[in-house]
């Protein structure tokens, strides 16, 4: 570090709790308001870069949580981070790999926050540190819980109407195997090819469970399945993809660039769902992709349902990476009942837009963030 300014001050948390504008359901959980650990590093310039440390509904998902994740950035993470210039943001996340463990979620949040920082420093957008945009919207799916047919054509038909979003995710794995799949085939049938259609277990079905089911999916006219099967157990994803026409994804399967590897040793997957969160930042999933690229995977710009930093810092990453090729879900800020931007988000015409202006190129609107940080 040569400019003093760029020197980090303060490293501060704080716990969100954002109402949703209906409930979301995941295959063990249902989320009626999504948590957000929002970490501010603050330089002795007075440039303050934000990120967020989110999992997708609570620590079922990987083991974290906003609670957890504010305990290691508080008491581990940030005493090491003072005085350390926001433009060293690969030594401070090698450092951090001697400090902490796994905890990529929180790791994420501390990278993204040193990303929007250093761009703001210097008055460029983050996508620029990046290497730079080579598009401005990437197309986003929407996802949608394990609610009746009735009820999830009318939401598809609100969203296509607004022009919102062309391809809708369905949540499966918490009801009965049978009674889900008919649910699921029902709403491609009546879509009838006006929608891509795609399904996420999150990991629930064991390997006869996917066996049976999956096959009628696909031939009821699911466009791609993900992650039906426990992540540790890459070899069933593997005879699943082997048996079906559909694209397979993985999710839980998929963390670093060494899950990447052996999931195309094995022919587990064809797309990695690729979250900046779980991958651990900006930087780590460059690495995710490269992996994914060189082996011949496509990537899928997932999501766990950030709010509209954590978002604005995976469009960023998706308009500078090539290798997201089969488009996102970054739909987190319309789930959200509240805004937290001064300015939100650009969702239209089926994407979600590049924010402009330095750093994430998003002001946060402090009101409303008092309003929902926990006491």
């Amino acid at each position: 570090m040569s400019d003093p300014d760029l020197a980090i001050v303060s490293i501060e948390t704080t716990i969100l709790d954002v109402p949703l504008v209906r409930p979301h359901k995941f295959a063990t959980t249902t989320s009626e308001a999504q948590p957000i650990l929002l970490v501010a590093v603050a330089t002795a310039g007075g440039v303050t870069g934000y990120g967020e440390g989110v999992v997708p509904g609570g620590p079922w998902w990987g083991g974290e949580s906003v609670e957890t994740m504010k305990v290691l950035i508080d008491r581990h993470i940030a005493p090491t981070l003072i005085g350390r210039g926001v433009d060293e943001i690969t030594g401070i996340m090698v450092d951090l790999e001697r400090i902490v463990a796994n905890a990529r979620f929180a790791k994420a949040a501390v990278d993204v926050a040193l990303h929007d920082a250093y761009a703001r420093c210097l008055g460029v957008g983050v996508h620029t540190l990046l290497g730079g945009a080579f598009r401005t919207g990437v197309d986003v799916r929407w996802a949608l819980g394990a609610a009746p047919v009735e009820e999830v054509l009318d939401e598809i038909a609100e969203k296509m109407d607004a022009r919102l979003n062309f391809a809708f995710k369905l949540k499966m794995g918490a009801l009965d195997p049978a009674v889900d799949t008919a649910r699921v085939v029902r709403v491609a049938q009546a879509l009838d090819g006006r929608a891509g259609v795609s399904i996420d277990v999150n990991a629930r079905w064991d390997r006869l469970t996917a066996l049976r089911w999956v096959p009628e999916l696909v031939d009821g006219g699911v466009e791609l399945v993900e992650q039906p099967t426990p992540g540790e157990q890459r070899e069933v994803l593997a005879e699943i993809a082997r048996r079906v026409s559909a694209p397979v994804m993985a999710d839980e399967s998929a963390h670093t660039p060494h899950d990447v590897l052996e999931i195309a040793k094995l022919g587990a997957a064809d797309v990695i769902a690729v979250k900046t969160t779980k991958c651990g930042g900006l930087q780590r999933s460059k690495q995710v992709v490269a992996v994914a690229a060189a082996a011949g995977l496509r990537c899928h710009g997932a999501t766990s349902i950030e709010g509209p930093i954590g978002t604005a810092a995976s469009v960023h990453f998706a308009c500078a990476e090539p290798g997201i090729d089969y488009g996102t879900e970054l739909f987190g800020p319309q789930l959200f009942a509240v805004e937290l931007l001064q300015t939100p988000l650009d969702y239209s015409d089926g994407q979600v837009h590049l924010p402009p202006g330095p750093g994430l190129g998003v002001e946060i609107d402090m009101d409303v963030v008092k309003h929902v940080a926990r006491d």
